[in-house]
């Protein structure tokens, strides 16, 4: 199970995939924390934070990617390498030295500062672009904040959002550096969305392979051509023709046919109509030209045994009545075959009303939500037991502080820079994790110690089986459902513990396997670790002020924020689904949703069984190393398909078919231009598409309230569907299902 081995000479890689885009050559000399990096990067920083923060409340809205500040990083880094002085300045810092206890004196120490130390290059512009990875992203903490002012009326103030934001961000980072023994240094963890990051960095930066005008093709006229053709053909998905997007055809030939569009539907279909031409929804669940075949073997197998065969059997014999409801949705159900509506069951106080919600409905799940929930309860225990089988040995060696592995050719360069300590990563988790403490005491949120000391204990125990994932298959695990379910069962009745709770506990994970993704990347460019460390320190707190500022001045400035009346459509739609998640697990609570008198009570149940899953292939191979059985891994089949709902069958389809022709038939049968160009084409694809799609949006959707479009047959036969009507199978009595 992983990667291709090859073996080779240990002066190179033994996998493929980081032969062809990781550079095996280091110039230890060549600077990295460069005045220029600072500007370029700082800057970058706080506009990319601040403009997330904002449109993260706006819908619809555009996402400034890292991959963007990749590609606008390397014009302004050339700018500054051409434009600065070259000069040279000698700082002389006097510093006291103790010679003994009654005898202290002041030596200098003698710091060079270079504005322009040559060419712009591929160490600084990586670590702008790690930046940019630890700075983009909305904190997750910030939904808890504006639900608990916002619909709850709790309000702390700014020093309690910032101390929340700073502790949920960090702790995840301080956790992550003494994962790096186990998931940076060993060449097995590949980590592959790096492999995509480090092809264009080198592509941008390395000399040209072949000379504009000649017949061979380089990387980098490539990697323009196909980003521009991206860019161009972006149009006729997104605006000119949006059927290529949603191509559900078969439902077009029978729109009002239920069973054809809930099985060939898209948008509360199963996707069975295999095709979309939209990169967006190819790449939803990650780049297929990253993620190696195995994985995506595994990924579509699992997808087509659980929602294109077991789905529609639970569904069409109303097994948890799903047969009222669509077959799939992202959002809960009550017993008249209506969306949940929440209020009902609140009182004037947005309190829980137990009255009002016997009153009214339990709530139901549609089918595709209710199999991802049952999938996340068997994964729970599934990753665990698969980590302690095939992982348990290093593990313990890790921990023994013996080698995992073998070094490879990227671990050897790195020995030339001082590594980071592991006491540093340990007092950022104190510190940070101190700051989650003062902010559940000092501002009386209910939060008891325990439940934090709780929250952080989960992504502690599953940052390895995670990043184990994560690095050999680009895809993560996510801590969303556990996180809700233990603060709801430990703490019913409480919506602000439920959401600190699930805020610290997911984003300590996602945060902390982010870390170590960005520690990779700098480890295949050779960056020196306390770089590395720097950056994304300073770059996530100062990430952290803008984010929580952006936020207070908005909610102070802009009355009627978050009203679906709001003039520039800054509606908080994120904010509204967290929400709808507290009110369902903080204060319905689990105990009504899979207690023993609830119709899903049985999905608890895959928490046993998801133990159980990994152990017969792992003692099949024991005894037969040399079965087939030894390629798979049951997590991976499992959380492959965490994606949906929102994802359907037609961005697993097509992403398996795009991969089948990268990954499989043209690596096999023409590694050479597969080796050259494949993350090429991948990076090229991402980035002419995003840059196309923020076009789109600020030029075409932006203006007039989005009301530039092509009214004609292309972007509307899918629209009067049942598919896009979302019509159930069977409807639901008047009177409502008995309960």
């Amino acid at each position: 199970m992983g990667f291709d081995l090859d073996i080779l000479d240990e002066e190179d890689s033994p996998y493929p995939e980081v032969r062809s885009s990781v550079s095996n050559v280091d110039d230890p000399e060549m600077p990295a924390l460069t005045l220029r990096m600072w500007i370029i990067g700082l800057t970058l920083c706080m506009a990319s934070s601040a403009m997330n923060v904002f449109f993260n409340f706006r819908f619809p809205a555009p996402t400034v990617v890292p991959l963007v500040l990749l590609l606008v990083s390397y014009p302004l880094g050339k700018m500054l390498a051409f434009s600065m002085p070259i000069r040279t300045y000698r700082l002389r810092i006097p510093v006291p030295v103790v010679k003994s206890r009654l005898h202290i004196r002041l030596t200098t120490l003698t710091y060079e500062l270079s504005l322009n130390p040559g060419p712009w290059n591929i160490k600084e512009h990586v670590l702008v672009y790690i930046m940019a990875n630890v700075s983009v992203g909305p904190p997750y903490a910030l939904n808890a904040l504006v639900v608990s002012e916002y619909y709850y009326g709790i309000h702390h103030g700014f020093w309690f959002n910032l101390v929340l934001v700073l502790g949920t961000q960090l702790t995840g980072f301080g956790l992550a550096g003494l994962c790096r023994r186990f998931l940076v240094w060993p060449a097995s963890m590949v980590w592959p969305q790096n492999l995509v990051a480090c092809t264009l960095l080198n592509t941008l930066h390395a000399e040209e392979d072949a000379e504009w005008g000649t017949r061979a093709v380089s990387r980098y006229r490539f990697y323009v051509v196909a980003s521009v053709a991206a860019f161009f053909f972006y149009f006729l998905p997104d605006f000119l023709f949006q059927a290529l997007s949603i191509f559900s055809w078969i439902t077009w030939i029978a729109p009002k046919n239920v069973v054809v569009n809930q099985l060939f539907g898209v948008s509360s279909g199963l996707g069975m109509s295999v095709l979309t031409f939209d990169w967006t929804e190819i790449g939803y669940i990650g780049s297929p030209l990253m993620v190696p075949w195995w994985a995506e073997v595994h990924v579509f197998g699992g997808f087509v045994l659980f929602y294109w065969i077991l789905t529609p059997i639970l569904y069409y014999t109303n097994v948890w009545q799903l047969s009222y409801f669509p077959m799939s949705a992202n959002y809960p159900y009550d017993r008249f075959g209506k969306v949940y509506n929440v209020s009902r069951i609140l009182d004037s106080s947005n309190r829980f009303d137990a009255a009002k919600y016997e009153a009214y409905s339990p709530l139901y799940l549609p089918g595709t939500y209710a199999i991802t929930y049952l999938l996340a309860f068997a994964l729970s225990t599934c990753v665990i037991v698969h980590t302690l089988l095939y992982h348990g040995h290093s593990l313990l060696n890790g921990l023994k502080k013996i080698k995992v592995e073998k070094d490879d050719i990227h671990a050897k360069l790195m020995r030339n820079y001082p590594e980071v300590p592991d006491w540093w990563y340990m007092a950022f988790f104190a510190v940070f994790f101190s700051m989650a403490i003062v902010a559940a005491e000092v501002w009386h949120t209910e939060v008891p110690v325990w439940a934090l000391l709780l929250a952080v204990a989960l992504p502690i125990v599953y940052i390895l089986p995670s990043g184990f994932i994560y690095a050999m298959t680009g895809q993560g695990i996510t801590l969303n459902l556990v996180a809700q379910i233990i603060p709801g069962t430990l703490l019913p009745g409480n919506p602000l513990a439920n959401m600190v709770f699930k805020a610290y506990s997911v984003q300590t994970l996602t945060e902390a396997t982010n870390f170590v993704q960005d520690l990779k990347l700098g480890h295949y460019v050779k960056v020196p670790p306390r770089a590395t460390f720097l950056v994304q320190s300073l770059a996530t707190i100062l990430a952290a002020f803008v984010q929580v500022g952006v936020k207070q001045w908005m909610f102070s400035n802009i009355h009627d924020i978050c009203q679906s009346t709001q003039k520039s459509k800054l509606t908080c739609p994120h904010n509204q689904v967290f929400f709808t998640a507290s009110v369902i697990w903080g204060l319905i609570g689990p105990n009504r949703q899979f207690g023993k008198t609830s119709i899903y009570h049985p999905q608890l149940y895959a928490i046993i069984i998801g133990a159980l899953l990994p152990i017969p292939a792992w003692l099949w191979q024991r005894r037969h190393p040399n079965s087939w059985l030894k390629m798979v891994s049951t997590p991976v089949i499992l959380n492959g398909v965490s994606f949906i709902p929102p994802a359907t069958g037609i961005n697993y389809s097509s992403w398996f078919l795009t991969g089948f022709i990268f990954q499989y038939l043209i690596r096999r049968r023409n590694f050479g231009w597969w080796s050259k160009f494949n993350y090429v084409t991948s990076a090229a694809l991402d980035s002419g598409t995003v840059l196309s799609l923020i076009f789109i949006f600020f030029t075409l959707q932006f203006p007039k309230g989005g009301n530039i479009s092509l009214n004609w047959w292309g972007n509307n036969v899918f629209k009067n569907t049942s598919d896009t009507n979302r019509t159930p199978f069977r409807k639901a009595p008047l009177t409502g299902l008995p309960w």
